[in-house]
């Protein structure tokens, strides 16, 4: 990683180095004098060429579709996608769960509204199964560990291991304390 989190210095075979954003979590996954496959996108402004970097052409993908919506540019994508992994933020978007994705700097209210009015029926493929009841359970989850000081992507991979069915907030609260210790 560079100076700045979320910046990689990408060195080519032939010695030419880009400065090219990243998705953090992705970025833990470079070593120096590792050899990787990145995918791509540069972002051509009058004043500058900024090139962005994704671990694999799912988080690529869905970061072109959040460029689609209207007040997203690529930074936003990219802090997006420092949300979790592609499934989280596709199934965040998929239940219309609004709060999830304000917790990201520069998203307001109405570009998460946005965001989900715009993509919700473009990326259900990507996002997992979650029964429509169950959805709330799983959010109330989720904010109380982040209360608590658990991050929010710890606290949603523990809520991934955890079946919710037929169970209150609070019990389901205990089981993902029990299961992050």
């Amino acid at each position: 990683m560079g100076n700045n989190e979320g910046e990689i210095v990408l060195m080519t075979s032939g010695g030419v180095g880009y400065k090219m954003t990243v998705n953090p979590v992705s970025g833990q996954n470079w070593r120096v004098g590792q050899e990787a496959e990145i995918q791509t996108y540069l972002a051509v402004r009058e004043t500058a060429l900024d090139l962005y970097g994704f671990a694999n052409e799912d988080e690529r993908s869905l970061f072109l579709k959040l460029l689609d919506v209207s007040g997203v540019g690529p930074k936003t994508a990219m802090h997006i996608l420092s949300l979790g992994s592609v499934s989280d933020i596709s199934s965040a978007i998929s239940r219309g769960d609004v709060d999830h994705l304000t917790k990201v700097s520069g998203i307001g209210k109405k570009t998460a509204e946005r965001l989900v009015l715009e993509l919700k029926g473009k990326i259900g493929a990507l996002s997992s199964p979650v029964i429509k009841g169950e959805t709330n359970v799983i959010a109330d989850v989720i904010d109380g560990l982040v209360a608590m000081g658990y991050s929010a992507l710890q606290a949603r991979d523990v809520v991934k291991g955890l079946d919710p069915t037929g169970k209150t907030s609070e019990k389901l609260l205990r089981e993902a304390l029990k299961a992050i210790k």
